[in-house]
């Protein structure tokens, strides 16, 4: 066992290694100047589309932009953006910030493209109902004979979207944060309880199907991005005479070896590219790994563009917004230099200094709300994969397995499963980037024809 451990291990850190890197960031530059920045030019219409402005109701699709985008963000904020960017900032110091904002803007590219290509080559599933995400677009795009790479693109899925990780880590939370400091005393039974309430409340959701997910998505992701801006808002306000000084930090930080605990541009990219350290807690906006897609993929349009505009929102709100909310929190409270506490505990340390006693507890709310949201969309994308493999009809039994890892990654520590689930959550980019890569030139007409019917 010992030795499965280990090569699992070694299976995870490789798929997650520099070939990984190459692709997510090399691929994502390349889109970024085939695309001459255009994407960016459109981001005030961006934010009219997910307003409702160009919405037809005789679109086909199921869910609207504001859903879909909702729903994609509830599976990027979570943990990663708590706990990771805590454990970016250990590496690198406050350099490392800058270097998030640099994956955003490639991740933000990368995004349209993914998304613009789920509208633009939509299948059907064996039932005949209208879909989208990176399995369709490669079929319908790359044509039959890729359908290899759109069932290795599902079966990894299968594997990755389970929530083993995001659940252990909320368990674990909820136990430093509020059980154990309370004198409760935590182990199997209170973990079971955790697990079982997280069961009842995800089910509820999920096995109402994809309205009921991207509707409870798009209540919940607005009010708690909100309720942490908030909160955030409050820290800096506190400490209001340190702002300046470490925003021009990031700034200045974000080129050269510092004398915190190592390389900023190191630090950095682990932070917005989900390497390293954080790879199992840092997910931070996922552009590249073909997640995102199927959620926009379902959205009531017939313009791929318009989708793909939207669809990069999600990583400025993801990276841009809530990752440099936490980086401000943990610099501005000093609590990175006076504390050995990483992740969690570091982003708890830097509320209790600004907000003592309630700090923590505001903090570990948005922890929660964060957490099962994810768990909402999680269960979505894995239904899709499953529907894709073996047929529609059999993909509720997807939420079965689903519900047994959520009491698995609550009561166990598991670090086999975790390192098998994020490995293949990492294999997940390979099909959607090759196939996005080869399909982009398709993009940039269809970019084009949009630009000439608005003017």
């Amino acid at each position: 066992m010992e030795k499965l451990n280990e090569l699992i291990s070694d299976f995870a850190s490789m798929a997650w290694g520099l070939p990984l890197l190459i692709l997510l960031v090399g691929g994502g530059l390349y889109l970024l100047v085939l695309s001459r920045f255009l994407p960016f030019r459109f981001f005030g219409h961006a934010i009219q589309v997910l307003r409702g402005k160009y919405d037809n109701p005789d679109d086909p699709g199921e869910i609207s932009h504001f859903q879909a985008l909702t729903t994609a963000l509830s599976s990027t904020i979570g943990m990663g953006n708590i706990a990771g960017v805590a454990v970016a900032i250990s590496i690198g110091g406050p350099g490392a910030v800058f270097w998030m904002w640099v994956s955003a803007i490639i991740g933000m590219n990368t995004k349209f493209f993914t998304s613009a290509l789920a509208i633009m080559f939509r299948g059907k599933d064996s039932s005949g109902a209208l879909q989208g995400g990176p399995m369709y677009f490669i079929i319908e795009g790359l044509g039959k004979s890729w359908k290899p790479l759109a069932m290795f693109f599902s079966f990894c899925g299968l594997v990755g979207a389970f929530p083993v990780f995001n659940v252990n880590q909320l368990t674990q939370a909820l136990n430093d944060i509020l059980l154990e400091p309370n004198g409760v005393e935590t182990g199997m039974v209170s973990n079971l309880i955790i697990g079982f309430s997280l069961v009842i409340i995800t089910s509820i959701v999920i096995l109402g199907g994809l309205n009921r997910i991207s509707k409870t998505a798009s209540r919940l992701v607005p009010s708690m991005v909100l309720l942490y801006f908030v909160l955030v808002f409050i820290i800096l306000a506190v400490n209001i005479q340190e702002v300046p000084k470490y925003f021009a930090l990031i700034f200045t930080d974000a080129f050269a070896a510092n004398n915190y605990s190592g390389d900023a541009f190191l630090g950095g990219m682990v932070g917005g590219l989900i390497l390293l350290g954080i790879r199992r807690g840092a997910f931070s906006n996922e552009a590249g790994i073909g997640t995102a897609p199927m959620a926009h993929g379902a959205a009531k349009t017939a313009e791929p563009v318009r989708e793909g505009l939207v669809a990069m929102l999600g990583p400025f709100i993801d990276t841009i917004v809530i990752c440099t909310l936490t980086a401000l929190a943990i610099l501005v409270t000093g609590v990175w230099q006076t504390t050995d506490a990483n992740g969690v505990s570091l982003t708890a340390s830097a509320f209790s200094n600004a907000m003592p006693g309630i700090g923590k507890y505001l903090l570990l709310i948005c922890i929660m709300v964060f957490s099962i949201s994810s768990l909402f969309s999680y269960s979505y994308y894995g239904t899709k994969c499953m529907a894709f493999l073996f047929g529609a009809k059999n993909k509720k039994y997807y939420n079965y397995l689903y519900i047994v890892s959520i009491i698995l990654g609550a009561t166990t520590s598991l670090s086999m499963m975790i390192n098998l689930i994020d490995g293949f959550f990492a294999l997940m980019a390979i099909p959607t980037m090759v196939a996005t890569i080869a399909l982009a030139p398709k993009v940039l007409k269809e970019i084009k024809h949009y630009k000439n019917r608005i003017e």
